[in-house]
């Protein structure tokens, strides 16, 4: 003993701790040995420390969710998108994706570039200014301005202005040195901009901007519909307007003489500033003249933009203005050249949008090429180069939210060919009809990294369809997108099981399996339904096979001390093999029952019974369903797990077991969680009431094994939820719901309340994949963690048995709503110790020892219960080819039975040097390809005993068990406790898995309390413990999950994907894998005005604003007005100056360069113009010589 813990990194301070596997050490720092007898041979160097550990994020993917505000620079050509929570996305060309976050989480006003400088500018809901440096990977920000007085309602930065105009709800134009973030002292105020005899506020200014035509020239517009050019220089108005209408917004003409408005009524105004008593032109564009000869009343127009172009008419463009009377319309974008008026209909609501013009000057011709369109769930951009207006194809992954993310898995390190395969089955199912244009987007500079590998992330989502991604190098690309809705027949409204059962969303997606060796991939749906695919380069005509298993019981159903009823497919040993028929199956129910109890199956969705067509790519080979049984809708499937070496899949809920063999389309096994343990239960459970008498007096009453600790535990919350992906805590959702029960103990009355009635199966299958409860704290009060989860979050909690009503949720319902719950009244009061509901949490098919007494690793099914017990059962496979596809799988008695405290979550297997033993599988081979005599298609399999590379550390494994408090490792065969480590007392593990990092392995888990956490193996020392979220939400518990490589994923929102690692190593090397978002780029070169133009059109060329803001002339501004908070300081500001440096001798780089080539030029001009004169002076000196002697009456 004292050599092996010397071994194991040196662990000599840890005091052994008692005796039993089912006794840990509590509170212990470090994983504990325990005294169980440990073979010498094992030698495990363990080369992970903390130092090997820093966790941050890396990207974000997806559309932002909730937009406010948008903006672009057009000569470094990268936009910005603000969010509602205080998130700020920068886009750039593909690879050049950056995520910012307002530490405040106030919402996003209105965003301003400093065009060409490599910064913005963000308005937010909190009247705070910030300005973010954005030459560097990870933008900072540099200075804050917080206003207290007033509230920021509009921002104005003109073109290489270090002056920022700042709008606000009470009328007054403030002005910022964008340099120091210093209010200046010069101020128009509200009362001085309109006249004295107006009796009413103009209302919150909505628009500035300054006069094409001269800078000095300030145009303010306010709400109530008036507007006021105001002169800088002399501090006076130079003209008023008052218009009977509000005012949305004011467009300019690049000359100055004209511009126009938008107002609430859908009226566009035209303005001249030589006579601005009245508008030159009052237009309608969307009102018709009714039969009274009355304008029909339209909607506002939010936005308009008045654009001239060289070569054809100007582009007047805005949102809004459609009639109110034609209900149900989309909202659109108007694009008006000259009398062609083309109406686009968007899918969603227009936040902003924005027209990208060639040039960044305000007082040239615009010639806009492109609108960019911000909507509530999507981002175009339009084409107005062609007549159509086609839209440009989005090369970000905008779309992960087309339908709601039910579900996410992630891999990492995949094999190099998967990726490519599934492009190319992919794009050929792109949209057409795209503009043939460069995405106008093109800003910024991204490169391929040293450091990447081939990553997939899958995403599962509400209308049944699987999106595959190419995640590598910390970019997201769509491959491959599969619909499991094709394999059913479309349920019709209002009949059969499928109404009652799934109202929405009858396919949603609620769990994926994917093995990318074998190119095996299955589904489960929340209709109680797995479909597993295979992957094939051509099409076919394939008939989908369908089973059905019976996976029902009663708690309540009768236990007989019978061994062969306890253990009915235990009883010979090819009973639980079932001969394979073509379609539906019938076994027996686990629960056992009379044949009237079979009269009713009828599944919930109707798999198409004729041969289909189907395209290359992932093909359905078989569909397994779980039917309604006696009027009761099944449970939902709470684990899954499948293994293309043995050909085999096994799935699970909270009633029991199943496994297929989806080779020969045969169920083997279908038993319920107590009849798996046969004689081996380590339960000694009360006998049930009979199945008629519905009464609940079953209950846990004493733990064999000295495990009275253990079950103090268990009985003071649930210790399964949904999230964990397994069926509920068997206090929220009892299988015997369907019927009225008489429940014994104190609390009976509660229980009796409740109804005859039986819920719907798609709302408490929604529901159940939603719920999230926090562990329980006696200290603090709360009888479940259901209660201490809602005070918590301050929000209620999904019930399932409450009256048997349930609270209605579907998939498409509002995003609100995911972090919504129902509380319910019997969640305190029923634990395990009142019912012996058992779920399976966890299966995993793997090389092990399934007795103690085996030599030899054999085929074993790992199973993990939320009661916290594994269960190991040893499977007799047959090798051969045809024997496999002929001879039955024989499963045998159940093996091992193994205690931890807590729901079962995640197995990992090592070798005794401490290696990952990878899954068997079998090497892709396509079926459907064309037959070649001379390379017969044979499986061929791939195993990796735990003794195949160890040949002089003897024989056996380790199997590293994580349940939701505890970690343990186990010594195959033996089964010795080895390490045990109490995870979390606190809280509950939501997520954990066993992952590879810096060539080594470690057990990664993620609590509900937002701990990420990682453990070394197998001494299961903490290597890090990071606060990482304050209070983890439904949307990040349903799915987040790790992989190898260090790195981790969860659905920030409904709509974006965020990526993190809490590998050292790949966050040294991020700034190398990030884009740069600026560049250093010349500034295009304003425009000739000419001399006329010059003299006629004002001075604005001598516009100076520092002469008339800065202090010495306009003073300091009010302290109280605003207050400046400086940015982030330390090392960032190095990096910031680093970066301005780098920058800023890029730029000088750049000017030399040119101007070296402007010289070059010069030079060759000027030898031109040498050649020239010397050959005009010889031709010249020949006319000469040739006219010299004749007379001047000789010419």
């Amino acid at each position: 003993m004292k050599k092996f813990r010397k071994v194991l990194d040196g662990l000599t301070t840890s005091s052994p701790s008692g005796g039993t596997i089912g006794s840990p050490s509590c509170g212990s720092a470090a994983g504990t040995p325990t005294t169980a007898p440990t073979p010498k041979e094992i030698d495990v160097q363990e080369t992970l420390v903390s130092e090997n550990f820093q966790l941050c994020k890396t990207v974000r993917h997806g559309f932002p969710y909730q937009p406010t505000a948008l903006a672009f620079d057009p000569v470094q050509k990268i936009l910005a998108i603000g969010s509602r929570s205080g998130g700020v996305r920068i886009l750039g060309r593909p690879g050049v994706d950056c995520f910012c976050q307002h530490e405040s989480g106030a919402a996003i006003l209105q965003l301003q570039f400093l065009i060409n400088e490599g910064a913005l500018v963000t308005a937010c809901a909190d009247d705070t200014l910030h300005l973010w440096n954005l030459r560097q990977r990870r933008p900072a920000i540099l200075h804050s301005l917080k206003f207290n007085r007033e509230r920021i309602t509009f921002c104005h930065l003109p073109f290489q202005s270090k002056w920022l105009y700042v709008g606000t709800e009470r009328g007054n134009t403030h002005i910022v040195n964008i340099e120091s973030f210093i209010l200046s002292g010069y101020v128009i105020m509200w009362n001085k901009a309109i006249e004295l005899s107006t009796k009413t506020h103009p209302g919150p200014v909505v628009h500035l901007s300054d006069s094409p035509k001269d800078e000095g020239k300030l145009l303010v517009g306010f709400e109530s519909g008036t507007i006021v050019q105001w002169d800088l220089r002399a501090k006076k108005v130079d003209f008023r307007i008052y218009y009977d209408e509000a005012i949305h917004s004011v467009s300019w003409h690049h000359e100055g003489k004209q511009f126009m408005c938008s107002h609430s009524d859908g009226s566009l105004t035209l303005w001249n500033l030589r006579n601005t008593s009245k508008p030159i032109q009052v237009t309608f564009p969307h009102g018709k003249i009714q039969k009274d000869g009355r304008k029909e009343s339209c909607k506002p127009i939010l936005k308009v933009d008045y654009k001239t172009s060289r070569n054809s008419e100007p582009f007047v463009i805005f949102s809004g203005g459609l009639s109110y009377d034609k209900a149900g319309r989309r909202p659109t974008l108007t694009i008006m050249h000259g009398k062609a008026i083309t109406v686009l209909e968007m899918d969603y609501p227009i936040v902003e949008f924005m027209t990208l013009c060639e040039t960044p000057y305000n007082n040239e011709v615009q010639d806009p090429y492109a609108v960019v369109v911000l909507l509530e769930k999507d981002l175009i951009v339009v084409d107005l180069t062609q007549s159509n207006f086609p839209v440009f194809e989005n090369p970000y992954p905008m779309d992960i939210h087309e339908s709601p993310v039910t579900c996410t898995a992630y891999f990492a390190d995949c094999p190099p060919d998967i990726i490519p395969v599934l492009y190319s089955i992919g794009a050929k199912h792109k949209k057409t009809g795209y503009s043939q244009k460069e995405w106008p987007v093109s800003g910024g500079m991204w490169t391929l990294g040293s450091h990447t590998y081939p990553e997939v992330i899958i995403t599962g989502h509400a209308d049944g369809s699987i999106k595959f991604w190419d995640a590598s190098a910390i970019t997201l690309q769509m491959l491959y997108k599969l619909k499991t809705s094709k394999v059913f027949e479309k349920p019709k409204q209002n009949e059969g099981r499928a109404a009652e059962l799934v109202d929405d969303d009858p396919f949603a997606v609620q769990m994926v399996s994917w093995c990318p060796q074998s190119r095996i991939f299955c589904v489960v749906g929340i209709s109680a339904h797995i479909i597993l695919y295979r992957f094939s380069k051509y099409d076919a005509n394939t008939q989908i096979v369908s089973l059905e298993v019976r996976l029902q019981c009663d708690p309540e159903d009768v236990i007989s001390p019978s061994e062969n009823e306890n253990n009915p497919c235990f009883s010979e040993p090819h009973s639980g093999s079932h001969s394979p028929q073509p379609h539906h199956q019938h076994p027996a129910s686990p629960g056992g029952g009379t044949p009237e109890s079979f009269k009713d199956y009828t599944p919930c969705l109707k798999v198409k019974d004729r041969a289909v067509r189907v395209p290359p790519g992932y093909q359905a080979e078989l569909v397994i369903q779980l039917p309604w049984m006696d009027g009761e809708p099944p449970q939902q499937i709470s684990s899954l797990d499948i293994n293309s070496a043995y050909g085999l899949l096994a799935f699970g809920n909270c009633n029991g077991l199943a496994v297929v063999d989806y080779l020969q389309k045969t169920i083997l096994l279908c038993m319920s969680t107590l009849d798996l343990y046969g004689a081996a239960d380590p339960y000694q459970r009360l006998t049930r009431s009979p199945r008629r008498n519905r009464q609940s007096t079953s209950g846990l009453t004493e733990l064999s094994d000295n495990q009275q600790s253990v079950d103090t535990e268990r009985s003071k919350s649930p210790t399964s939820d949904h999230v964990n992906g397994h069926c509920t805590s068997p206090t929220s959702q009892p299988c015997s719901a369907g019927k009225p029960r008489v429940p014994m103990g104190p609390e009976g009355p509660r229980l009796a309340r409740r109804g005859p009635g039986r819920p719907p199966f798609r709302k408490a299958q929604s529901a159940a994949c939603m719920e999230i409860s926090l562990p329980v704290s006696h200290t603090e009060g709360f009888a479940s963690r259901r209660a201490m989860l809602q005070q918590l979050h301050g929000v209620t909690m999904y019930s399932h048995d409450e009256h048997h009503t349930t609270t209605s949720y579907c998939w498409s319902d509002r995003e609100s709503r995911e972090n919504s719950f129902s509380r319910s009244r019997s969640s305190s009061v029923s634990s395990i110790d009142r019912d012996t509901k058992e779920a399976i949490t966890t299966l995993q098919f793997g090389e092990s020892f399934g007795r103690k007494s085996d030599t030899l690793p054999t085929p074993c099914l790992w199973v993990g219960t939320s009661l916290g017990v594994i269960l190991l059962i040893p499977m007799s496979i047959p090798t051969d080819l045809e024997e496999r596809m002929e001879e039955p799988v024989t499963i045998g008695p159940c093996g091992a039975v193994l205690m931890l405290k807590g729901s079962v979550l995640r197995f990992g297997f090592l070798d005794c040097m401490g290696a990952l033993i990878p899954n068997p599988y079998e090497v892709w081979r396509d079926l459907n390809a064309p037959e070649d005599p001379d390379r017969p298609r044979k499986r061929k399999l791939v195993h990796y005993s735990p003794s195949s590379s160890q040949d002089t550390c003897g024989e056996g494994h380790l199997a590293i068990v994580c349940s939701e408090r505890q970690a343990k490792v186990f010594l195959m065969p033996s089964q010795s406790c080895l390490f045990v480590h109490n995870i979390t007392e606190s809280s509950f593990v939501l997520r954990a898995d066993v992952v590879s990092v810096c060539n080594s392995v470690c057990l990664a888990c993620f609590c509900a309390n937002g701990h990420v956490m990682t453990l070394s193996l197998p001494s299961l020392r903490p290597l890090m413990d990071v606060n990482y979220l304050p209070l983890t939400d439904m949307r990040i518990a349903r799915t987040f999950c790790f992989t190898n490589g260090g790195q981790a994923l969860y659905l920030s929102s409904p709509t974006e994907i965020q990526r993190i690692t809490y590998s050292q190593e790949m966050y040294d090397n991020l700034q190398e894998m990030l884009g740069e978002l600026f560049t250093p780029t010349e500034t295009p070169e304003a425009q000739n005005r000419g001399f006329l133009k010059g003299f006629f059109g004002g001075n604005a060329h001598t516009f100076d604003r520092e002469e008339l803001f800065g202090e010495a002339a306009a003073g300091k501004a009010s302290r109280s007005l605003a207050q400046h908070i400086p940015g982030q300081g330390g090392v960032e500001g190095m990096k910031v100056a680093a970066s301005g440096a780098v920058g800023e001798i890029a730029r000088a780089r750049i000017a030399l360069d040119e101007r070296g080539q402007r010289l070059g030029e010069l030079e060759e001009r000027t030898a031109l113009m040498m050649t020239s004169a010397e050959s005009f002076s010889k031709h010249a000196h020949e006319l000469m010589l040739k006219c010299k002697d004749k007379k001047w009456y000789q010419f």
